[in-house]
């Protein structure tokens, strides 16, 4: 699968194992496995949209970079590269409606969004 930002191509998908059963010296079973898996708590990982979160607030970092830096043109550009993924991100959760309908992601309220 491609990069969205970058040209590279990334690796290739997982394969099935050669051999289905499990090594000898594996003393688990899957039961065991399981109930281990299933006494984990529930909050293992951030919620859904916290990837949005943080990639706003790597936006508005950015822009205050920018401020002081009126220069920096790769700031700029991957800034630009940056809102078209909160762009895309906020498509995607408007269409699992994860996300109010209405929401409108806007460089000049977003300080406001984090804070």
């Amino acid at each position: 699968m491609g990069r969205m930002h970058a040209p590279g191509k990334g690796i290739s998908s997982s394969a099935l194992p050669y051999r289905r059963a499990p090594p000898a010296w594996l003393k688990t079973t899957p039961t065991k496995s399981s109930t281990k898996l299933s006494n984990l708590p529930a909050r293992v990982s951030l919620p859904p949209k916290s990837d949005l979160w943080h990639l706003i607030k790597k936006a508005v970092a950015v822009r205050k970079h920018l401020e002081v830096n009126r220069k920096d043109k790769d700031s700029k550009f991957r800034l630009i590269l940056i809102e078209s993924r909160i762009h895309r991100l906020a498509r995607y959760y408007k269409s699992k409606q994860q996300i109010p309908p209405t929401f409108k992601y806007d460089s000049a309220t977003a300080s406001t969004l984090i804070a």
